[in-house]
């Protein structure tokens, strides 16, 4: 269940998804390793599918993880993680597969992006 300003936040950006400047953003946000200066941000890498069917952000680092750690309600965040299914089926580009997340002791978070076939 979704308020109307997050859908409308989803769907705008479902529209953007998969476009070049989606990959570049990726891409440069990948270069940026930006958790290595700041804790409360995130490190990821970007793997390309290799039939172009989609992409896989895999995070290494999570501020979210940190900073709910600091305020002692770190077993929330595995219900925050849970939320990128619904945001990526509310944006209507995409479907979303993870098999980890640091949230629950996996090595990573691989938050995997599939085009979504129409």
């Amino acid at each position: 269940m979704m308020i109307g300003a997050v859908k409308w936040f989803c769907r705008q950006s479902g529209k953007k998804k998969f476009t070049d400047s989606d990959i570049r953003s990726m891409k440069y946000t990948a270069e940026l390793k930006a958790a290595d200066r700041n804790p409360y941000s995130w490190n990821m890498e970007f793997y390309p599918y290799e039939d172009d069917s989609g992409y896989e952000a895999r995070f290494t680092k999570c501020g979210i993880c940190t900073l709910m750690k600091e305020l002692g309600i770190y077993e929330a965040v595995p219900a925050m993680c849970a939320l990128d299914y619904a945001m990526s089926e509310a944006g209507g580009a995409s479907v979303f597969a993870r098999e980890y997340t640091l949230a629950s002791g996996g090595p990573y978070c691989d938050c995997g992006y599939k085009k979504k076939v129409r």
